[in-house]
């Protein structure tokens, strides 16, 4: 007798092996229809997997998370399916699921068009409709490479080969097609109902440039229709809020091909900027940091001793003189140690907090560039705690709250968080590992927070909170982080004196709160449409005058305003009034102040705030009072 125990807690007796599939059909024909695949005592499988023993067992449907990654995955493989139905030269490589859909690498002799997306497209539709069955064969990795050998896909070959003799290989098949996979898959072409393709892009084989290039063909899949055409609207909107774009159409920065993931900012770009920076330093003094500058260049010795070289050699960028090699530093932290080893430190000076809007460089892979999202030059607004382990939790806390708050006043109140745990490839013994990782799960319960923990995710040299902030459109963007690390003071011979006289290592936290400056830009261009809240916005208000007239007028409220500390320009030019509305209303203005005769003569200015709302005319006093109370972020 074989118990199958199901997720209510009832047990289903069964006299003979059974499939997943079978035992969803004596539950009900409802499941049994909407049933992707199984889960036996937690382990994803097919709906063909037979069970001969007592196991626990869930039903996948469209409705679990689980299921629409299958869903996903099978469509990729449909996907492969198409391309090779239409083009038989085609060489299928891998296609795995992503944030939102899917990708498969291609290789081909010629690049694909947008016509030859939406023929591809339409074959998947129509093999889709077929309801193809998709079944699965366990076969051994010589059998597989012969088979793909056979068919001429070497990429195949290739990757089967270096899968060890030991591992077992399957293949799943519909119509066909068959190709390499660990599954599982939905039981038939027809689940797969709604999907899109989406664009081509190039990608090297193995993710190496020095191989060849392939045609990466993405696509988008989903259980309801409804919830793709969402997701389509979402992207419409992502496009008209493109960082990019809206630099470039607001005057903000450039990029260019002859400083390649370097930033040119302009100077409405640079003023915002300045406002954040300001804004940022503002609170961390309030919060007792104190602020320092580290060089930019350090020899090669130094990030040796830090481990950096070894673990984070291929990011750095290098340079050489009289005989000695240096690394433009991607990180801060070890600058920060040789300026806490810069004399004798006492227990009595812990916690010891330096912060840094530290320029820093890393050699990112140029197809990986993106605006000010992904760039190879970037500031972030570091810092770094000293302290004794027994204040880990609450400098912990006192971070927390603060990184809240600010992300807050930014106008994010959706703040998702992570912790990020040991990675492969980590400096330091286990053991150092897990007290920093249990130090900061103790932060974590004692800030009151809920939490994801994400295995293999850490930094070579200390676990790390992640703090996820979400924007207008939904979107999920990793800012600030939390580290624990043990191993950096150790390696570079940070210490401090203790109550007792001896010498100790301090306890090191890196923290950042928005990260990359140029990638929070980004984030808050898109966040809010480029249309930045009043105490962020380059030009808070501009005055027009109507006609030469009220020129010198005009010009005095300016001036009057600026002296006030305001951002505010005059806009005296010899053009309509409705064309100087319209295009300071492009260039999202908060505020625009209108003066004619009327307003002249009666000292006043006729106001209207961002969208086209009008809020009448006003004394220059009042207009000030209200600006000011959009600027009360700092009371």
């Amino acid at each position: 007798m074989i118990s199958v125990r199901l997720p209510d807690g009832s047990v289903r007796p069964f006299d003979h092996p059974v499939t997943v599939a079978e035992v969803a059909a004596s539950i009900g024909a409802g499941l049994a229809k909407a049933a992707l695949a199984g889960k036996i005592d937690g382990q994803l499988v097919d709906t063909s997997t037979t069970i001969d023993h007592d196991v626990a067992l869930s039903i996948v449907t469209d409705k679990d998370a689980d299921g629409l990654e299958i869903i996903r995955h099978s469509t990729a493989h449909l996907l492969a399916y198409a391309v090779k139905d239409l083009f038989p030269e085609a060489q299928v490589t891998i296609g795995p699921v992503i944030e939102n859909g899917f990708y498969y690498d291609i290789a081909y002799s010629r690049p694909f068009t947008p016509e030859d997306l939406e023929k591809i497209e339409k074959r998947m539709q129509e093999i889709a409709k077929k309801d193809e069955p998709v079944t699965r064969k366990v076969v051994s990795r010589d059998e597989a490479v012969a088979y793909f050998k056979g068919i001429g896909e070497k990429y195949k070959a290739e990757i089967i080969e270096s899968i060890p003799a030991t591992d077992e290989i399957k293949l799943y098949s519909h119509g066909t097609f068959t190709d390499l996979c660990r599954g599982p898959h939905v039981p038939s072409t027809g689940k797969l109902k709604v999907f899109k393709l989406m664009k081509v892009a190039g990608a090297y084989w193995r993710g190496d440039a020095k191989n060849e290039q392939l045609q990466r063909i993405y696509g988008t899949a989903w259980a309801r229709k409804e919830d793709q055409e969402a997701y389509l609207t979402m992207l419409e909107e992502a496009e008209k809020r493109d960082h990019r774009k809206l630099g470039k159409q607001l005057d903000l920065f450039h990029l260019q091909d002859e400083a390649p993931g370097l930033v040119f900012w302009h100077a409405k770009g640079w003023t915002l900027w300045q406002q954040i920076e300001q804004y940022l330093r503002r609170r961390l003094d309030a919060a007792g940091y104190q602020e320092i500058r580290t060089p930019m260049i350090m020899d090669r010795s130094l990030w040796e001793r830090s481990g950096h070289w070894q673990h984070y050699r291929e990011g750095m960028f290098t340079t050489e003189s009289e005989k000695r090699d240096y690394a433009l530093k991607p990180m801060n932290c070890p600058g920060h140690i040789q300026v806490f080893n810069h004399g004798l430190r006492s227990y009595r000076d812990l916690p010891l907090r330096f912060a840094e809007f530290g320029s820093c460089h890393r050699n990112e892979a140029s197809g990986a560039l993106h605006g000010l999202m992904r760039v190879r030059g970037f500031v972030q607004d570091d810092a770094h705690i000293f302290c004794t382990e027994d204040q880990i939790v609450a400098e912990s806390i006192a971070f927390h709250t603060l990184a809240m708050s600010v992300y807050q006043d930014f106008g994010f109140k959706h703040i998702d968080i992570k912790l990020s745990l040991r990675p492969e490839s980590y400096a330091g013994s286990p053991e150092t590992w897990d007290r920093a990782e249990e130090g900061l799960r103790n932060a974590l319960r004692a800030s009151g927070v809920e939490w994801e923990e994400l295995p293999g995710e850490g930094a070579f040299y200390g676990p790390k909170i992640e703090y996820h902030i979400k924007d207008a459109l939904g979107r999920s963007w990793q800012c600030g982080t939390l580290q624990l690390d043990f191993v950096l003071p150790e390696r570079l011979d940070a210490e401090y004196v203790a109550e007792d006289n001896s010498r100790r290592r301090p306890v090191m936290l890196h923290r950042a709160i928005v990260g990359s400056m140029e990638r929070f830009i980004g984030i808050l261009i898109e966040n809010f449409a480029g249309a930045m809240p009043a105490w962020l916005a380059p030009t808070q208000a501009v005055v027009c005058n109507i006609a030469e007239s009220q020129s010198e007028y005009a010009e005095e409220i300016a001036q009057t305003l600026k002296k006030q500390g305001l951002r505010v320009v005059s806009d005296l030019r010899n053009e309509k009034i409705s064309y100087k509305i319209r295009e300071h209303t492009l260039d999202k203005v908060p505020y625009l102040l209108v003066v004619g005769d009327k307003e002249r003569e009666a000292h006043t200015v006729a106001v209207r705030a961002r969208g086209g709302v009008d809020l009448g005319t006003m004394p220059v006093d009042a207009f000030v009072e209200r600006l000011r109370d959009d600027l009360r972020l700092f009371k």
